[in-house]
């Protein structure tokens, strides 16, 4: 377990580098002569037929509803792994993170609604400034927080967990429409192949990619948001292993597939999602409430829900602080959870379809905005409170007096 969750660490905080330099090259894309170019590179179209069934969407969609689907597949293969034996397996370390996400996700979507009340239109994007970047928060704590605890690290992973499992909710709920009966009895035909497959052990991996692209196809025609069915295909993938395996067939997936997502697929998002022509952008669309209800949204709700929440819960007992930690890093981890970036993209691109781009490029200033603040100050944060920390043990080891205030 402690492997993996080090693998995860190193392999986000590279992947969060990725993020910021896909993000720039969409941005400079966006705003050079070559803008044209790259809009025309967005909106290529892609077909796949068979038969009397077909799929013609422009590239940006095949990247936002299959790519993506690939990465919302290895959020519920982690999800299940860590039901079943690592970190949400254990009740008592899972009160602080639920409790952190909740208000997480509340109180920036408050801050959204209270801003936005007047329009419906801009109303739907409620869930925008809610969602948490897991590749760039990992990212952030790895390079500015290498020797603080992991106990914090875990904290920070778990409630980007329920933050995802969240997203997969909203998604499920808010985000779906003109729903195909068919399509979705066809769906959950697929699905109960796999749950059969599942539960007569079937091994073999080419049934269960088969059938999951079946499911897939069927739920992108269905109405429902095809990334769930990523997520749906994950929860009956086999976890127990065999005796030929050292790894169960879930860990084998996961641990390929990890790097594809991490270092292509959502490089690949950022750069057709983050390029928005900065240039055209007036005041009127920095200052408007759909920018200024993200942007506050991600740094202030963000920090205030989960911190605040923090605080009571600890403070009423329900939940202790995790181990060797201080407020002050649970602080910085609290900002860091408002770098949405990629997540607010995908839900903002949900929220605000066929509606006037203008609506869409608020959406992309004010995640990119918010992410930045949280992203700067949150590393300012956490280096400074690992400075401290690290002063302080220096000082207790030449004045063992002071080895109880540490520990208090």
């Amino acid at each position: 377990m402690v492997s993996q969750v080090k693998y995860v660490f190193r392999s986000e905080a590279a992947g969060g580098m990725l993020l910021v330099i896909a993000a720039v090259l969409a941005l400079i894309a966006a705003n050079l002569p070559i803008s044209d170019w790259y809009s025309a590179l967005l909106n290529i179209p892609v077909a796949v037929k068979f038969g009397l069934f077909e799929i013609n969407k422009p590239l940006l969609l095949w990247v936002n509803d299959g790519l993506m689907a690939l990465f919302f597949f290895l959020v519920g293969l982690e999800i299940k792994r860590e039901v079943l034996g690592g970190q949400l397996s254990d009740i008592r370390q899972l009160v602080l993170p639920l409790v952190a996400a909740v208000a997480g996700i509340v109180v920036p979507a408050l801050i959204y609604v209270g801003l936005n009340h007047n329009s419906s239109v801009a109303l739907s994007g409620w869930a925008v400034p809610s969602a948490t970047d897991i590749a760039f928060a990992l990212g952030i704590f790895v390079i500015f927080g290498k020797h603080l605890p992991l106990s914090l690290k875990l904290f920070l992973l778990s409630v980007a967990i329920f933050d995802d499992i969240a997203a997969v909710v909203i998604i499920a709920l808010f985000y779906s429409q003109d729903l195909s009966t068919i399509s979705i009895v066809v769906a959950m035909g697929g699905l109960s192949i796999l749950a059969l497959l599942n539960y007569f052990n079937v091994q073999s991996k080419a049934p269960y990619i088969l059938i999951g692209l079946v499911v897939w196809a069927a739920v992108l025609k269905s109405g429902v948001h095809a990334t769930l069915a990523g997520f749906a295909v994950a929860l009956f993938i086999p976890a127990n292993k065999t005796a030929s395996n050292k790894d169960s067939m879930l860990e084998q997936i996961e641990h390929g597939l990890h790097p594809w997502v991490t270092y292509m697929i959502l490089p690949l998002f950022a750069f057709v999602n983050a390029g928005v022509g900065l240039s055209e952008a007036s005041m009127t669309t920095l200052l408007n409430s759909i920018t200024m209800g993200i942007a506050a949204g991600l740094f202030i709700g963000k920090q205030v829900g989960i911190w605040g929440a923090c605080w009571l819960a600890v403070k009423l007992k329900i939940a202790k602080m995790p181990e060797n930690s201080t407020w002050a890093q649970i602080y910085g981890v609290s900002l860091l959870c408002g770098v949405g970036f990629t997540m607010s993209l995908f839900i903002g691109t949900l929220a605000f379809e066929g509606a006037d781009p203008h609506y869409l490029e608020s959406v992309k200033i004010g995640v990119l905005l918010g992410s930045l603040l949280s992203a700067v100050v949150g590393a300012l944060v956490i280096s400074r409170s690992q400075v401290k920390v690290s002063n302080s043990v220096g000082r207790a080891e030449r004045n063992p007096l002071l080895l109880n205030d540490l520990k208090t």
